[in-house]
């Protein structure tokens, strides 16, 4: 029986499948480009897949720099409140196209809205 977040909406395949199609969605919007034109997408790709499997209570253990660390450089470039809405409404949008049922998609939002302070403080 599935008892976490991350067993109950498919575990790994179905995160990573939600993460790729999540950067697509980003890298169509002119207003979110720009934060990943220099980026490493696969390095990005398997720490977001990584971070999300870990938030959603996978045995997946996040390596990646510290979630405000990690953000310096967007903030830099003017990453704010708005910006980080269109961010959510794409990764709603990537978990609906997984599959993803509206009653996890709603906790998983929830979960993802707590880091907004940390990534977007100065």
């Amino acid at each position: 029986m599935a008892d976490t977040l991350y067993e109950t909406i498919g575990g790994r395949l179905r995160i990573q499948a939600a993460i790729e199609l999540f950067y697509q969605k980003v890298f169509a919007d002119q207003s979110l480009r720009p934060f990943f034109e220099s980026v490493g997408m696969d390095h990005l790709r398997e720490r977001q897949s990584m971070f999300v499997s870990m938030l959603l209570g996978g045995r997946i253990v996040y390596t990646g720099a510290d979630i405000h660390t990690a953000h310096k450089q967007p903030r830099a470039m003017g990453l704010n409140g708005a910006h980080f809405n269109t961010f959510l409404k794409h990764f709603r949008a990537a978990l609906e196209e997984v599959g993803v049922l509206p009653e996890r998609m709603d906790q998983i939002m929830k979960l993802l809205e707590a880091s907004r302070d940390t990534v977007l403080k100065p």
